[in-house]
């Protein structure tokens, strides 16, 4: 369909902001079905209230179309409305109020029990290296650190003594997470039996040092993780994140509160922690569809 006020906003898209092919051309398809449901309704853009763009967005969903594909729709609508205002063709905005629908949060892929045994259980030659990386695995999993926090630990951070590790997450905020003691005996033989031999006559604060006495880098970390999973059998995609995501799954699976695997993992807002109790749910209806005899 053409409509004289999509018409000169395409315009002013390509004259004032200079918008490419492919950006008009989804301004348009976007806008093109919006004005068609107004247009169905006996509805002028021109004339609108919230109440009307509301329904048009529930329509969407109802058509099933994704939290982003609305999103994109009202951020459109949005444009299209402020320009009528600003060109005298409306004198009030419907959208001025209205909030774009938030994304589905993607449920993170986590490791089974059986897997991240095995994943731990890959040792290489007792190497300064190797008795590293096994600590770095075992801690990242037994305390659920994100990669940057892991690789940023200083010798100062660790306390085998009391079986905890401080940590310094986003906004620098500090936490105290424990560290099992299955974590805590490959650290011990890490910095008896493998830190002092990369460390040379280098010395460094950092824990976790490379071949050079260097810290190691997120980069170089994901490297490893990948290639032990590899050596594991294991053919799904892990990453240092998915060990964090299994630390935090198989927490909630076995009993854990929802408000102590929030402090753990550092999450400022508890909506956050809460998508593992969809995996949590997830695990007991597999486990109820197993096992129960009318399931």
């Amino acid at each position: 369909m053409t409509h004289p006020d999509l018409d000169r906003f395409l315009e002013h898209l390509v004259v004032e902001r200079g918008l490419r092919p492919n950006s008009l051309e989804a301004y348009h398809r976007d806008l093109t079905r919006y004005l068609t449901y107004l247009t169905d309704r006996g509805k002028q853009p021109t004339a609108l209230d919230r109440t009307e763009v509301s329904r048009y967005l529930l329509a969407l969903r109802e058509a099933e179309l994704n939290p982003r594909s609305v999103a994109r729709h009202l951020s459109a609508i949005r444009q299209f409305h402020r320009f009528l205002v600003r060109e005298a063709r409306a004198t009030e905005d419907p959208t001025a109020h209205l909030e774009a629908p938030r994304p589905w949060q993607r449920l993170p892929a986590v490791l089974s029990g059986e897997e991240v045994e095995r994943l731990l259980a890959v040792r290489g030659a007792a190497t300064p290296q190797a008795l590293r990386n096994q600590a770095m695995l075992e801690l990242i999993y037994a305390s659920g650190l994100r990669v940057s926090e892991l690789i940023g630990l200083r010798l100062a951070s660790l306390d085998l003594g009391l079986g905890i590790v401080r940590v310094v997450g986003k906004g620098d905020k500090e936490r105290l997470v424990p560290v099992g003691e299955t974590a805590a005996n490959s650290l011990r033989a890490y910095l008896k039996d493998g830190r002092p031999r990369l460390e040379k006559d280098r010395p460094s604060d950092s824990l976790f040092l490379g071949r050079h006495g260097q810290g190691l880098t997120r980069q170089m970390f994901w490297q490893l993780v990948k290639k032990i999973a590899r050596a594991a059998g294991i053919t799904k995609t892990v990453t240092p994140h998915t060990l964090r995501h299994s630390f935090a799954t198989h927490l909630l699976e076995r009993g854990a509160d929802l408000r102590s695997v929030q402090l753990m993992l550092g999450h400022a807002d508890i909506g956050t922690t809460q998508i593992y109790t969809h995996l949590s749910r997830t695990h007991l209806k597999a486990i109820y569809d197993k096992f129960h005899p009318r399931a």
